[in-house]
């Protein structure tokens, strides 16, 4: 029996089908998983199937935000194979699991789906979405318990090279299935969310654990009985040397990347790929993805859009850090020979990000250039980002891990405007392949309540409008310059963000 299996363990996943991801730690999941089968990798990827899928909208005559579930496709349904039942033991109750694997070469999905008691089988009606703290714990367990039972059964302990926990709520495997040395910590965010804690009574509850501290933190037990854990970009890592300074011996970063063949336009990559990307074959090739874009827009909103007048794309999960207030401002103040694509949908429980969505789609009604995809998803934004002349990147210093949607629009020749934060500060050379504006804040600052952020936001806000008037300048008189920078975008980016890249550095002994 071979040991080169791979398995990562994810409470969500963006594949090109279904509704099993929320943000952006699915869609870096999915770019994985396809990037490993074309490796010929044997990879595993193991989470939980929701019925229910994650948050959909309708907007409301002055246009509020209605949540409701999001069924998942039949096509998506029929295209999973059932292939086993497991029994796992929750609450001190049998719970009947059954497994359903999405496959591609080698590498596979794994969603876990409770069949009964009806209790259990409720766990994984909705993604993130709970009806309290002990239902949301135990819905972690359950993936835990039913992880276990499958690499045991089905992968084999002995096969398993590498085991890699994606964000917190997986931490709950290792007190399971034992493997010391096995597990490695994946952060993929500094902020406190994506540290979620449990009460230690449910700990000594459904494991037996007599813990010392009243609320047990989810990252700190995985990154203690994990062997590793990775940072996802240079400056995350810094931030987070503050964060959990008593963990970082044993701590490295692997910067984020993205799928190429997922995210970048046909026409440029195979040219990309092939070595004869020039300005004219550039041009052309974007001038389709343009079109592609526009067709869109069209379906949602007519709009005569000409070629004088460049495309700003701002589209991303819609919660206050990531800064969308700068974008709704922008619109407001800079709107000649300009069209505004928005994107994004908040968690039904964000009260900031739902008015947000509120103010894009008043946005939307009040000026001609403005359209918003409140049901933006995989698909839209692989048309936005590529056909799109700008992006905007704009969250706080200090609170984006990594980000990959600038990675996305550069390897298409969307020039990133970025905040300096995440991997863009690796990435981005001010004014050559991209520009960016603001601080690079090491700290993480209290977003909610520091003072000083308004004071941040004040400064670069006005830095963001001067860089995006300089390219709107370049873009408007000197369309040729604009696509230099376009052209630089590309083939700076395109190398360095190579998912292949990013899989060589989690598993060097396995991708050469």
């Amino acid at each position: 029996m071979s040991d080169d299996a791979i398995v990562s363990v994810t409470p969500e996943i963006a594949l090109d089908e279904g509704y099993t991801y929320a943000g952006g730690l699915g869609v870096l999941e999915g770019d994985k998983f396809y990037a490993a089968a074309r490796l010929g990798l044997n990879y595993h990827v193991l989470t939980l199937l929701y019925r229910e899928g994650y948050v959909d909208y309708e907007l409301g005559p002055d246009g509020t935000p209605l949540p409701k579930p999001q069924p998942q496709p039949a096509d998506f349904l029929n295209r999973l194979r059932r292939c086993c039942e497991l029994e796992v033991k929750l609450r001190g109750e049998r719970v009947s699991v059954a497994a359903h694997i999405y496959t591609k070469g080698k590498a596979s999905v794994v969603f876990f789906e409770p069949q009964s008691p009806e209790w259990a089988a409720s766990l994984t009606s909705r993604l993130f979405i709970e009806r309290g703290v002990e239902e949301k714990f135990y819905k972690y367990v359950l993936l835990a318990r039913a992880s276990a039972e499958y690499i045991k059964s089905q992968i084999g302990v002995d096969s398993v090279r590498y085991i890699d926990l994606q964000e917190a709520y997986t931490a709950l495997l290792p007190l399971v299935l034992r493997l010391p040395g096995r597990y490695r910590l994946i952060i993929h965010t500094p902020g406190p969310w994506g540290h979620p804690s449990f009460p230690r009574g449910l700990f000594e509850q459904e494991f037996g654990y007599k813990m010392i501290e009243d609320k047990i933190v989810l990252t700190t037990l995985g990154a203690i009985m994990s062997s590793e854990l990775i940072m996802v970009s240079a400056k995350h890592f810094d931030v987070m040397k503050r964060v959990i300074p008593h963990l970082i011996e044993k701590a490295r970063f692997v910067t984020n990347g993205i799928d190429l063949e997922r995210w970048m336009h046909p026409g440029l990559r195979e040219r990309f790929e092939r070595g004869e990307l020039n300005p004219e074959n550039f041009a052309l090739a974007k001038s389709e993805a343009r079109a592609n874009l526009v067709r869109l827009i069209n379906s949602k909103k007519p709009l005569a859009v000409s070629q004088e007048q460049m495309i700003v794309v701002w589209a991303r999960r819609m919660t206050k850090y990531k800064r969308p207030y700068f974008v709704t401002r922008l619109v407001e103040e800079a709107r000649d020979n300009v069209v505004f694509v928005l994107g994004g949908k908040a968690h039904p429980e964000d009260k900031e990000g739902l008015q947000f969505m509120r103010e894009f789609k008043e946005l939307e009604r009040k000026y001609s250039n403005v359209v918003y995809f409140h049901d933006y998803d995989v698909q839209k934004a692989k048309v936005l980002i590529a056909g799109g002349d700008l992006l905007l990147f704009t969250p706080f210093s200090g609170w984006e891990a990594s980000g990959t949607s600038f990675m996305k629009a550069a390897v298409n020749g969307t020039v990133p405007v970025a905040s300096r934060d995440g991997a863009a500060v690796e990435m981005i050379v001010d004014g050559v392949n991209g520009w960016l504006f603001g601080h690079d804040i090491r700290d993480l600052v209290d977003f909610g309540r520091d003072p000083r952020v308004a004071e941040v936001d004040r400064v670069e806000y006005e830095e963001l409008k001067t860089k995006f008037l300089k390219a709107l300048e370049l873009y408007s008189s000197d369309r040729e310059g604009f696509q230099t920078i376009a052209l630089n975008s590309l083939l700076t980016f395109a190398p360095v963000v190579d998912m292949k890249r990013v899989l060589r550095e989690y598993y060097p002994d396995l991708v050469k």
